[in-house]
């Protein structure tokens, strides 16, 4: 129930007064005088020292509570209540915002604030004041320097309790170094950060010519220096910005392209736009591919820390090319963005947009005020204790009739009438006499104070030639300019470029790999690539003649081949997964070419013999093993990644395998012991995958096959190379040799063969052999070539002392892939 109250009845001298006002009148007056209260008082910096008055005052606290470099850090919690006591009648919020920008060096150029603790990141917001500490940077110290030396003009605070600054005396040309941004009422303020260095050379230089236009400066300061660095795409908005105080210009990420896998291509970002965070940049990437904007990104991984810095992963799927969607990722995420320069800042208590040399000009003008306000100050200061100097002179002079006279005096204002009087001394320097201790009044002190006595009166004519000349008052800027660019200067982090240069987009390169014709190569030194064509190897544009590729299989840039191992293995492999290399290479080892056990998962023991394509139309593979074992596999439909193609027994392997073109080629078998064995493929029933094979050669006890291959009806030669089987492979030349393999007669399958080497004295076995289209080519095993001797004849004895081990050996790239088949070598 509510409480009656009753009024109490007004004084008989009461008199009415009742006062109307136009309600439009009203709003009008209290709008503007809120806008005026936002304007000078919350949103927009001062041109001469570049802060706004939060800043200002947290600086200027800080510097009062002698929080300096040298000192310990404090809580923040603890300078925000002060200068929200003392200063700034708003909300702890809004003043730890402003004190947390003022520490992060993603936000400002040049920070004043050291924090200790989490001041957050371009994602995060910072902890609780509570929880993190701050102490002034070196370069704040430059700001607030000499602030007690009447430099800048005070004012009340809001209680008119305490004085606080108008400006601070700012060595440093705050506004252009750590740029602005801030919303008034009916206009806005947005200045991008420079490099310190840059600002320093302009400023020196518009000293010296006064009449320097924009384009002078910008000799100087080509443009913004963004504390994130990146790339600024495109110059004319940045000039006009300078010349008008209004441009736009373009951010980029610095990006570039490198494998992030074996088999897969990345795109790695290192710097970001200014004000763009890493989660902002991923949230806006998947928001593109789930709607299918974007295709091609497998994954993105954002590896950012404290050692590598910032370092935003981007996979991108085999068959898209990085380039082009580096394109798509600059034009549809936040990797490119905009930043408006609106240089509004506030002249002489009123609010004007500045181009670059009135921004400059208006901080020179203050450091001309500064410097002779200081030096007004500094002068007098000089004068005083100079007076003071002059009179304890006197004093020590005649010490003995000073000490008498000021003992034989009734009280202080005696003594000092009679000091005044006999010494001729001031009122000032007679007070002084009296009030500093006689330890002073020393022999000794008299040579301090002839000493200090000189330097002040230099002192002040160092001022006065200060006061006195305008030239002079400029070069002490200039010079106090010069140091804080020295003391306080970092490199350039921005890059600047004219123009994004030429696109790569879908005219260019297209964003998808094409499913073209190509090859793909296995070399002797285990390396697979493929081609980013079809032209054909060894045709002039191809590879050098000592390269040896021991298989290459014709197929299309996004389809499948077959990678059959020694185990009688066949596993699938994605041509896109193999690196591009361009028809034209020239690199004994396919320079960039991907390693065998990057691709595969192979066992201890287990290498790569062979590629060849998973065609369902031809005969089929041929496989020889190091038993004798001959096997033929039809193509058939395979569902699976891997599979056998060969049941082996113990100990068994395959040591070659061929795809076949026709299954009328021939068959050829080289033992250890020097045996050759040829007979036509038609003699070999192909047998499904779980065959087991059946006799190709008759091996001797303690022998071997050591090569298998299939030869087709050119022209073809037959290399080996002997020696001692119980030397370490590849530690003696042995000797070489070479024969038309047509002087070798076939013999039925299962038979033991011809003989094909002579062994020399020292040498039992063969180490090396071959059969191939003629001419053949032999590596070493660093990818070298190694000549190989001319064509002799079956009979003709043992082969030719080698220079060097061979490894590997191969007949003309261009003749073994004129029908597509792969090859073992």
């Amino acid at each position: 129930m509510a409480r009656r109250t009753t009024q109490p009845p007004l004084p008989d001298d009461f008199e009415e007064h009742i006062l109307d006002t136009d309600i439009k009148q009203e709003m009008e007056t209290s709008f503007l005088e809120y806008a005026y209260s936002v304007i000078y008082s919350r949103a927009l910096p001062d041109a001469r020292d570049g802060l706004k008055p939060v800043q200002r005052r947290i600086l200027y606290t800080m510097n009062d509570m002698g929080l300096r470099p040298d000192r310990g850090h404090v809580k923040s919690a603890r300078v925000v209540g002060e200068v929200m006591g003392r200063l700034h009648p708003h909300g702890d919020g809004a003043i730890y915002d402003a004190l947390v920008r003022m520490a992060q060096p993603w936000a400002m150029r040049l920070p004043t604030v050291d924090g200790h603790g989490n001041f957050g990141s371009p994602d995060d917001p910072p902890a609780a004041m509570r929880y993190t500490e701050c102490r002034m940077a070196p370069p704040a110290v430059a700001m607030t320097a000499s602030i007690d030396e009447d430099t800048v003009d005070f004012r009340p605070n809001y209680d008119s309790r305490e004085l606080e600054p108008a400006v601070l005396p700012a060595a440093i040309p705050h506004l252009v170094v750590n740029g602005t941004t801030g919303i008034a009422v009916g206009m806005a303020t947005n200045i991008a950060p420079h490099n310190l260095v840059e600002v320093v050379q302009a400023l020196k230089h518009l000293i010296t010519h006064p009449n320097a236009t924009v384009d002078d400066l910008m000799r100087f300061i080509p443009g913004p220096d963004l504390p994130t660095g990146g790339k600024i795409v495109g110059l004319e908005g940045i000039r006009d910005a300078y010349e008008t105080g209004k441009g736009t210009f373009r951010m980029r990420a610095t990006a570039r392209v490198e494998s992030v896998t074996a088999r897969r291509k990345g795109i790695v970002v290192t710097e970001l736009p200014y004000g763009v965070g890493t989660e902002k940049v991923v949230e806006r990437i998947k928001t593109l591919v789930q709607s299918k904007k974007l295709q091609g990104i497998a994954d993105i991984k954002d590896l950012t820390d404290r050692e590598k810095g910032l370092q935003l992963v981007i996979e991108v799927k085999n068959g898209f090319h990085p380039e082009a969607l580096l394109e798509q990722l600059y034009r549809q995420t936040p990797l490119e963005d905009s930043f408006g320069i609106n240089a509004v800042a506030l002249v002489d208590g009123q609010p004007r947009t500045l181009g670059l040399k009135e921004l400059l000009e208006v901080f020179l003008g203050h450091r001309f005020d500064v410097v002779r306000r200081r030096s007004v100050f500094r002068r007098g200061k000089a004068a005083d204790r100079l007076h003071l100097v002059d009179g304890l002179l006197i004093a020590i002079l005649d010490i003995d009739e000073v000490i008498q006279v000021i003992r034989s005096s009734d009280n202080a204002p005696a003594a000092k009438e009679r000091l005044m009087g006999i010494f001729d001394l001031s009122e000032v320097q007679a007070d002084y006499i009296l009030d500093m201790p006689l330890r002073r009044l020393t022999k000794f002190s008299r040579i301090e104070l002839e000493k200090e006595q000189e330097e002040l009166r230099r002192t002040i004519e160092e001022l006065d030639a200060i006061l006195a000349d305008d030239k002079l008052l400029r070069k002490v800027v200039s010079d106090e300019l010069g140091e804080v660019a020295k003391t306080f200067g970092t490199p350039r982090r921005t890059v600047l470029l004219e123009s994004a240069g030429t696109a790569v987009t879908a005219a260019a390169t297209p964003l998808e790999v094409a499913d073209d014709p190509c090859y793909a190569y296995l070399s002797s030194s285990g390396l697979l690539a493929r081609t980013t064509s079809d032209d054909t190897p060894g045709t002039g544009r191809g590879r050098a003649k000592h390269d040896v590729i021991v298989s290459a299989v014709r197929t299309t840039a996004r389809g499948e081949i077959g990678a059959l191992t020694t185990r009688g293995r066949l596993v699938k492999l994605g041509v896109l997964d193999l690196p591009a290399l361009p028809p034209s290479a020239n690199d004994p080892h396919l320079g960039g070419g991907l390693p065998v056990s990057e691709a595969l998962s192979l066992d201890s023991g287990e290498r790569l013999l062979a590629l060849t394509s998973l065609s369902t139309d031809g005969p089929g593979l041929a496989l020889g093993t190091r038993e004798g074992v001959v096997k033929r596999v039809n193509p058939e439909v395979l569902g699976k990644d891997e599979w056998d193609v060969i049941s082996l027994k113990e100990g068994d392997e395959v040591v070659g395998a061929v795809e076949l073109v026709t299954g009328t080629e021939t068959l050829c078998f080289i033992t250890t012991d020097a045996q050759l064995l040829h007979y036509s493929a038609g003699s070999v029933r192909p047998q499904g995958r779980s065959g087991g094979g059946i006799a190709g050669i008759r091996v001797t006890g303690g022998q071997s096959v050591l090569w298998f291959g299939a030869l087709g009806s050119g022209d073809a030669v037959v290399v080996t190379s002997s020696g001692s089987s119980t030397a370490l492979p590849g530690t003696e030349p042995g000797s070489v040799k070479v024969t038309p393999f047509a002087e070798y007669p076939a013999k039925g399958r299962g038979t033991g063969g011809v003989r094909c080497h002579r062994f020399l004295r020292g040498e039992d076995a063969l180490v090396l052999a071959w059969a191939g289209d003629a001419p053949a080519r032999a590596a070493a095993s660093s990818g070298a070539p190694v000549e190989l001797p001319e064509a002799t004849g079956r009979r003709d004895g043992s082969g030719v002392p080698g220079s060097q081990p061979i490894v590997a050996v191969a007949g003309p790239v261009a003749a073994r892939l004129g029908a597509g088949s792969g090859v073992a070598g």
